[in-house]
């Protein structure tokens, strides 16, 4: 079977273990709430039938885990849509939406407000998280565009603001946190789905929605790319205008999943070349199959998070690293093997 025949089946394929994947993590948790009344509260609450389940269960079903189970499928998503598109549009296979800086600005804006108290009564942790994380990126515009705008000016001026702004929250954490404050500010900046709401799946969604469809509009553009900037205008790409819509695109919507669940790494930068793996670079097969594994993994690396370690729930970024290092690895040795 070709590539392009396989994508379809892989699509519907991973589609389907997403929803099971769902429906099976909602499941599990230290709370004692059998399967059965897990789907009747969640059927309750969508009108296809009733439940005798108490208050608490149905709190604990539909408050925490069928939106922390959501949020986790769009923030795999979204972070591995955005590594895809960053790989590409800057032709850097180790390029993550983090790289624009956007994740210590986020991590600033959040210190300062739970820290600092800056915009108390006004703003949240996400509220401040968001705030920072454009500021930050509209500083990596300012500094990339200045110097050219070209691929590695925009890396490289990524880089900068992440250097400056993880400082910033260094700096205000080390000089004013108590160690209630470090704990709970370590605790968000390494990844942490436990505060999940149905705004926050509301709006991760909403923004992933408009952020796809933009990202999967210019797959015939990205494949462009491929083949560099000359040879992009030359098949009648405007390439700094493309370039700088899906630099914006990409910064919204890692803006947006970063401040509902703080910085999750290596999402992005592993899973686009799991998925290059099973269906090849063209953009269109790409980016679906990117979407789909990214919430796969992330459903279940949140469920590993809140449940392996019995009561003690641990950052969902250390989980990701500790799985995504080895499968970067096994990556690497591949490809090594195949250009050998």
């Amino acid at each position: 079977m070709t590539v392009t025949r396989r994508v379809a089946p892989l699509c519907v394929g991973c589609a389907v273990l997403l929803c099971v994947s769902i429906a099976v993590t909602v499941s599990i948790g230290p709370a004692n709430v059998s399967p059965r009344e897990v789907y009747e509260i969640i059927g309750r609450h969508l009108g296809w039938g009733t439940s005798s389940a108490g208050r608490l269960a149905d709190g604990i079903v539909w408050e925490l885990r069928l939106p922390r189970a959501l949020l986790a499928a769009l923030c795999g998503a979204g972070l591995a849509l955005c590594g895809a598109i960053l790989q590409s549009l800057l032709r850097n296979p180790l390029a993550d939406p983090f790289v624009l800086g956007v994740s210590s600005g986020a991590s600033t804006g959040a210190v300062l407000v739970a820290v600092l108290g800056v915009g108390a009564g006004t703003l949240t942790l996400s509220g401040g998280a968001f705030l920072g994380a454009v500021l930050s990126f509209a500083l990596m515009l300012a500094l990339a565009y200045g110097a050219g705008g070209t691929p590695d000016r925009v890396i490289l001026a990524g880089v900068a603001c992440t250097q400056l702004f993880s400082a910033l929250t260094s700096l205000i954490v080390l000089s004013s946190a108590n160690a209630e404050q470090t704990r709970g500010v370590l605790f968000w900046l390494l990844g942490s789905l436990a505060g999940a709401e149905w705004t926050d799946v509301a709006l991760a969604a909403g923004v992933l929605g408009v952020g796809g469809v933009l990202c999967l509009w210019c797959a015939p553009m990205l494949d462009a790319f491929a083949f560099g900037p000359d040879a992009a205008a030359a098949l009648g790409v405007a390439v700094g205008r493309v370039r700088l819509v899906l630099l914006l695109v990409t910064a919204v919507v890692t803006a947006a999943l970063v401040s509902a669940a703080g910085a999750i790494g290596f999402v992005g930068l592993v899973l686009p070349h799991v998925a290059r793996f099973l269906v090849g670079p063209a953009h269109a097969r790409l980016l679906p199959v990117t979407v789909l594994i990214g919430a796969v993994f992330m459903v279940w690396a949140d469920t590993l998070a809140r449940s392996a370690f019995g009561a003690r729930e641990v950052p969902v970024g250390v989980v990701t690293a500790l799985l995504g290092v080895p499968a970067f690895a096994i990556l690497l040795a591949r490809r090594r093997r195949e250009t050998a």
